[in-house]
């Protein structure tokens, strides 16, 4: 069985979750849509991928350019069995009628409110709660990240609570007309952020408090954890805990990765398109344990962590497969996780 998929949205996430999409041998992706013909647009159009406007009356914005699309979004959505939607944040709500009217499936990003889909889904946590669903949300980047590294440790030994300070990069890289400069905002000043009830969302028995900022700064967002376990744990259970998880890859300061720009430079060496991380990063140096009590610092690639989970959400939907581990088996491999 083959699932034909549409994105709405070929910006910083949908053209990801494309790349990924032509990476997995059980999904054909029937096409990608743009609000107007920019380097992005024929980018796509290059490598083959049908673009549809977003907009029936931007279509003469393409022809204008000389570059042929295949139609509308309406001309689109008719090809396909699901739709991901990667359109800015609160936009995606106002499409949902058009997907039903369609009768699509359709997996939203974390800029939506979970009540846009009645759930929020991270892969390790909660496949099975979307198989045959047909609406998800894929929670954002920070909760993504959080959930990864909560669950793997609830799983171990048990989280009494958990307390989270969020250094949030102010922008996307693109995006030089957006965040503080010079400046560092409380974002909110009030406790909790929205981080920690969106977690909940997904892992609703987790005792969680969130507070964040925002800096100056595009490449990754950081996380500092304190939790409170059920059980004593050392800093090399911790390890072993985290190793296990392909989606989890813990870097050491000692090697020459200190900080975030580290991080990304060791993304690049590694080959990585993009320089994209859609794995979770842990640094050893930072897991302290004072047996129940533990710290921990971790880093959040914003603009691919949660590629792998809208793969792994397509899967559950459709029924390609209900088995977790298979889709996660498939989907890392494909992308190259764990390696």
């Amino acid at each position: 069985m083959t699932v034909k998929v549409a994105i709405n949205g070929y910006g910083t996430i949908g053209k990801r979750v494309a790349d990924a999409v032509l990476k997995q041998k059980d999904m054909e992706l029937v096409g990608v849509t743009k609000t107007k013909p920019n380097y992005e647009a024929k980018l796509a159009s290059g490598m083959g991928i049908k673009v549809y406007a977003s907009l029936a009356e931007n279509i003469k914005l393409f022809d204008a350019a000389g570059m042929r699309i295949a139609g509308s979004l309406e001309d689109l959505l008719n090809q396909a069995d699901i739709v991901v939607d990667c359109t800015p944040g609160k936009v995606g709500a106002t499409y949902k009628p058009l997907y039903e009217r369609h009768r699509l499936k359709a997996i939203f990003q974390g800029g939506e409110k979970h009540e846009v889909a009645g759930f929020s889904f991270n892969a390790v946590c909660n496949y099975k709660g979307a198989i045959g669903r047909d609406f998800v949300r894929v929670v954002s980047c920070n909760t993504t990240g959080l959930c990864r590294s909560l669950y793997a440790l609830d799983k171990a030994f048990g989280i009494k609570k958990a307390r989270v300070v969020l250094v949030r990069r102010g922008a996307d890289p693109a995006e030089d007309s957006k965040g503080p400069i010079n400046s560092i905002v409380p974002d909110p000043v009030t406790i909790p952020s929205h981080h920690g009830p969106d977690v909940q969302k997904v892992l609703p028995h987790i005792d969680i408090t969130t507070t964040a900022l925002a800096v100056p700064e595009t490449l990754m967002h950081v996380h500092i954890l304190n939790v409170e376990l059920q059980k004593d744990a050392t800093e090399q259970d911790i390890i072993g805990a985290f190793s296990s998880y392909p989606r989890i890859r813990l870097v050491a300061s000692a090697d020459g990765i200190s900080s975030t720009s580290g991080i990304i430079e060791y993304a690049r060496d590694l080959g990585r398109i993009r320089y994209d991380l859609p794995e979770l990063i842990i640094w050893k140096e930072s897991i302290r344990s004072f047996g129940r009590e533990i710290y921990l610092t971790q880093a959040v690639h914003q603009e691919s962590i949660v590629v792998p989970e809208d793969i792994d959400a397509i899967r559950a939907m459709t029924k390609l497969t209900e088995s977790p581990e298979e889709s996660m088996r498939l989907t890392n491999e494909s992308l190259g996780l764990g390696r």
